[in-house]
């Protein structure tokens, strides 16, 4: 599993998680820090990205249009790098199971 942070997130975590997910990138990698929604869309679908973000747009989209891509959505609030990283590393198992369930476009991480 592969994931592509959003823009409202630290470029620092697709270093920072490359031991569970290795190939992550953030949209900033990829000169997709300022495209459009549906283009980030486009691309995680095209490569075979989840993507990560706080911003329910993608959550939104994937009611539109289904998956792939997935979605985790991180219902954090304002909280550091860190704490997001570890909000991913607690829910591993979780996400798992997200990638290989068929019916599921959107995990939610609180």
């Amino acid at each position: 599993m592969k994931l592509l942070f959003d823009q409202n997130l630290s470029p620092k975590l697709a270093v920072r998680l490359s031991d569970l997910f290795p190939d992550s990138r953030h949209v900033q990698d990829l000169s997709l820090d300022q495209a459009d929604d549906t283009v980030v869309w486009d691309h995680a679908r095209q490569d075979g990205f989840t993507l990560v973000s706080k911003d329910e747009d993608y959550s939104h989209l994937s009611l539109l249009r289904g998956s792939p891509p997935k979605v985790l959505w991180l219902l954090l609030g304002n909280c550091t790098t860190r704490q997001v990283e570890d909000a991913i590393r607690a829910r591993i198992t979780d996400i798992l199971a997200f990638e290989t369930d068929p019916t599921a476009d959107v995990l939610t991480i609180s």
